[in-house]
Order: C-alpha cells, then sequence, then structure tokens
C-alpha cells in the first residue's frame, strides 16, 4: 500500500527565520524581528522583558535570517530539484500591511510572495502557506495590545481577505496559525502579547488565544467563499505526553497536559469550546466575550485539516523532583527510554505514530505533518560538505512510523514537509549553529559567512525518497 500517489513531500521554513531583509520592500517591524539573540532571548519570548524596538546592545538574528528574500528563486531551484512536491513557507504579516491597520495593503509585498508562489510552480511545488507564524506587527501591539485586543480580529480578516483575493488560483493549500498552542508557553513570540506588572497572565494569555480562534474561523469561512478549493488547515506543536509510570495521578497529569494543547484545536476542528476547557475557564474566573455571530462562524466554519509540528513525544509526572529536559519550547519530565539530541529534545519516532493516531483517534479528519526535523551542530568540510548520517537516520525513523501511521493503522495523511530543508535561524534559540536542513548555509551565530547554499549528503538522500514515494530509505 505505502503512501498515497499524490501525498505532499516537502519541507517547510517560516519567514521570519529565513527571509531576512526586515526593512525592505516597504515591510514593516514585528514582534518577530526585536526578539534578540542571547540571555535576554526567553524573557523577551515570554512578554515579561518589553522589547519594542531595536537597541544597540542587542543581535536579531531574524532581521538577516538567511537572506531568502533575494535567495528565494535560487533556493525554490534546489527545492524543485530535490523533487519537493509541496514547499510549507508563511508571509510576513508586515509586508502586506507595515502596521497591521492600513486600509490598503502594501504592493511590493504582494508581488515578492506572488513572483515566489510562481517560482513554486515552475517546479510543480504547492505551495502550502502559513499566514501567520508567529508574526504580529509593533504597531498593532504598542496601538492596541497584540492579540489581547479584539480588534485584531477585524485587522486579521482584512489581512486574508486580501491574500485569498490576490493568490487565488496559486495557493490551495493554508494554515492560519502556526502552532497555536505556543501562546501559552512563549506569549509574546506567539502573539505579540507584553505583560504588565501585576496583570493576570493566564486571562490574557486564553483572551487573546480565545480572539485567534475567532479570527482562525472567519479566514477558514473567507478563504472557502473566495475559492472553494481552498483547503484550510489548523497547526499545532504536538507531541504525545506519556505518564512517567502507571501511579494514576501521572496518567492524569499527561492526560491534563495534552488537553492543555487539544482544546485549542477542539475548538477549530469541531467549532466549540470542550466542557474540560470551559470548567477550566469557570475555576479561573476568565472572562471570554463570544458574540452570537463569532459563535455562529466558529460552529459553521471548521478546518478541513490539521496540520501539525512534531520534534519529540512528552513525559508528566505528578511528582516535581523528577528531572526534566528540553523540547520545543515545552520543559517535559526526561524519558529514560530515550536518546535526546545536542539540545536535549527527546528522540522518539514511535511517539510520532503515537501521536498521530491519537489525533486521528479524536478528530477524524486529515492530518498534515508541516514540521518534523534534527537540530544538529553541523561541521562542515573544505568544500562546504556535510555528512549529515544522523540526521538521514532520525528522518528515516520518523518516515518509518509514518509509513506504518498509514499502511497498519489506516490514518489519513496527506502530506510532509521537514523542517528546515535548509539552514535557517532557529525559533528557540535564535543560534545558526542549531541546523536542520539538507542545504548547509555559510552563517554563523553572529551574522557572519557568505550565504553561499551548499548540498548536504541528505540532499541526495531526501530527493530518493520522494522519488520512491517512501519506498527508498535506505
Amino acid at each position: 500500500m505505502g503512501f498515497p500517489k499524490d501525498f505532499l513531500w516537502g519541507g517547510a521554513t517560516a519567514a521570519n527565520q529565513c527571509e531576512g531583509a526586515y526593512r525592505e520592500g516597504g515591510r514593516g517591524l514585528a514582534n518577530v524581528d526585536v526578539i534578540p539573540a542571547g540571555k535576554d532571548r526567553y524573557p523577551v519570548m515570554l512578554g515579561r522583558q518589553k522589547m519594542l524596538a531595536p537597541d544597540g546592545a542587542h543581535r536579531y538574528p531574524a532581521m538577516q535570517g538567511i537572506d531568502l528574500y533575494h535567495h528565494y528563486k535560487e533556493d525554490i531551484a534546489l527545492f524543485g530539484e530535490m523533487g519537493f512536491r509541496c514547499y510549507r513557507m508563511s508571509i510576513a504579516w508586515t509586508r502586506i500591511f507595515p502596521n497591521g491597520d492600513e486600509e490598503e495593503p502594501n504592493e511590493e509585498g504582494l508581488a515578492f510572495y506572488e513572483d515566489l508562489f510562481r517560482e513554486c510552480r515552475k517546479y510543480h511545488i504547492e505551495p502550502l502557506v502559513t499566514i501567520t507564524h508567529f508574526d504580529c506587527p509593533i504597531h498593532l501591539i504598542e496601538q492596541y495590545g497584540g492579540w489581547k485586543n479584539p480588534k485584531l480580529i477585524d485587522f486579521y480578516r482584512r489581512l486574508v481577505t486580501v491574500l485569498f483575493t490576490r493568490f487565488k488560483g496559486l495557493v490551495h493549500y493554508w494554515l492560519t496559525f502556526n502552532e497555536i498552542n505556543m501562546i501559552l508557553h512563549l506569549p509574546f513570540m506567539g502573539a505579540g502579547l507584553v505583560f504588565e506588572p501585576g496583570e493576570n497572565e493566564t486571562q490574557t494569555k486564553y483572551l487573546a488565544a480565545h480572539h485567534e480562534l475567532i479570527a482562525s474561523a472567519w479566514a477558514t469561512k473567507i478563504a472557502h467563499e473566495i475559492d472553494p478549493e481552498n483547503k484550510v488547515g489548523c497547526m499545532l506543536a504536538a507531541g504525545m505526553t506519556y505518564s512517567y509510570s502507571c501511579n494514576p495521578e501521572d496518567v492524569w497529569k499527561g492526560m491534563d497536559k495534552d488537553r492543555e494543547s487539544y482544546f485549542f484545536i477542539d475548538v477549530q476542528s469541531r467549532g466549540y469550546y470542550p466542557s474540560y476547557a470551559q470548567k477550566f475557564f469557570q475555576r479561573e474566573h476568565i472572562q471570554l466575550e463570544l458574540s452570537p455571530e463569532d459563535q455562529r462562524v466558529m460552529r459553521e466554519n471548521t478546518v478541513d485539516f490539521i496540520s501539525l509540528s512534531y520534534y519529540s513525544s512528552r513525559c508528566a509526572s505528578a511528582d516535581p523532583s523528577i528531572d526534566t529536559t528540553a523540547g520545543n519550547a515545552f520543559a517535559t519530565v526526561r524519558n529514560p527510554y530515550l536518546k535526546t539530541s545536542e539540545w536535549g529534545w527527546q528522540i522518539d519516532p514511535l511517539g510520532l505514530r503515537i501521536t498521530l493516531n491519537s489525533l486521528y483517534d479524536r478528530y477524524q479528519k486529515p492530518l498534515f505533518i508541516v514540521e518534523n526535523g534534527l537540530g544538529a551542530a553541523d561541521t562542515p568540510d573544505e568544500n562546504g560538505y556535510v555528512e549529515d548520517d544522523y540526521r538521514i537516520s532520525y528522518l528515516r525513523e520518523h518516515i518509518r512510523a509514518m509509513k506504518d501511521t498509514i499502511e497498519l493503522d489506516g490514518v489519513e495523511l496527506l502530506g510532509y514537509t521537514t523542517w528546515g530543508p535548509i539552514d535557517l535561524v532557529s525559533a528557540s534559540t535564535g543560534e545558526m549553529k542549531k541546523r536542520y536542513g539538507f542545504i548547509y548555509v555559510d552563517l554563523d551565530d553572529e551574522g557572519n559567512g557568505t550565504l553561499r547554499r551548499t548540498k548536504k549528503k541528505s540532499f541526495d538522500w531526501y530527493k530518493k525518497v520522494i522519488a520512491s514515494n517512501g519506498e527508498d530509505l535506505d
């Protein structure tokens, strides 16, 4: 049986981690631009250290990225050479509306993305476009407070209307918000939230999430009205949470941790807040306004498919003294049965199959893996070539797990886009040395380098995987 004939193999990037050119083409300043490298990175991403403009004391790696803005034709040609059927990328909101609240869009930004999509089409690559990959215009944060303000729903509706209209026929697959559950873990990066002293952070985070969920439903409605061929998905930072032991308290802790993320997809996939979320809001005295119109829009405009990032599973215990490790902004109890990456992320290919089955059982909607990969410190030879057998091994085992999920479990899977097919700035650490790509980019953590692109060993391996539709993994 194997993978479906029309399975969408490819790779995934984000505008704020690769485009650069943060002030070119009429682009405005966004939250993602002013997240610094170094010790202040996490306090800023958490919304507890206010930074709404660059200063002379910090370096801001997203401002440069890997300069895809000027290299996109070269990069997409390399993706085409690998045989990509799909390229997941994102729109920088501030390229389209520099401040976020203008009446008319920035033509130069629209033209850039139109050219990029046409370049994809030249190589028969289907664009999968994330409308908001954490981007929030700084003006909207300063003027309105970011997504804590319901006015952002209208600004977002204006944005998506422009995108769906301008790119009708060029783009058919859309994601509304990247890793929407990240708003709970990195609120400034996820939604432009800056907390004032004494502010109820829990109330603010769930209020902002509420506004994003309403906006997502509106986007789905508008997408289908403008082009019935559009397919709109949500996006979850996924990873099944295991209980550390068979102690029922650990089992409950794992279930509770999963629900913390699932509630977003419950709303986007089912159209209403689940009972456990409503009880949580009551206990925490969280106030959410939901007009009859918004309620109707949410119920009638659920997503067509569910996309996810998967890097590792998670583990939970009721015992706070048990050792923890890192993982995509989610600190997790260390699982003694798993190996970890250089950055402490646990490696669990079977966990991908478990996660996919859990999501499919819960929602019965097509799934799309839009991020999966291994961040590692690659060492190139004198020609820039990297023998990244460790990356090939990681991806091979995850693809095998994915194949089992389709063949043995009957899960409907639309595609697989690895993170990221070309080296780019790490979202979690701001580093370049934490590399994911099949293509090496000559750039270091200080922003120095030629930006030369060089194929790694994994480039030809993934090309073979795609050509064989996932059958040849050696």
